[in-house]
């Protein structure tokens, strides 16, 4: 059975720092690409970082580059993220995401945790 669950989240006040971990199970965490997303009510789930599978590189949402920091171990099948510098704006449901793309004619598999909420306030 395929597991992602999600920690860390919580109140912080801006500028402060809280660390997201997913711990995963089920699946061959070290061939798939994992991901954070964030989502608030209303809007669309948007990505927030994502790692490729040996964890050689990494991507950026504009808003969160330089502050936040994506990292994987594949010993631990787990993803983290690093969020210092925080901002209201960063308020949100935080979602570990794992995909892996085998290419044509196959279709992708996707896995996603239940979320963790973040809130940013004084």
């Amino acid at each position: 059975q395929v597991q992602l669950v999600e920690s860390g989240g919580g109140l912080v006040q801006p500028g402060g720092s809280l660390r997201l971990s997913c711990a995963t199970s089920g699946f061959t965490f070290s061939i798939y690409e994992m991901s954070w997303y964030r989502q608030v009510p209303g809007k669309e789930r948007e990505l927030v970082a994502s790692i490729t599978s040996a964890g050689g590189s990494t991507n950026y949402a504009d808003s969160v580059k330089g502050r936040f920091t994506i990292s994987r171990d594949n010993a631990k099948n787990t993803v983290n993220l690093q969020m210092n510098s925080l901002k209201p704006e960063d308020t949100a449901e935080y979602y570990c995401n794992a995909v892996k793309r085998p290419g044509w004619p196959y279709a992708a598999s996707v896995y996603w945790g239940q979320g963790t909420q973040v809130t940013v306030s004084s």
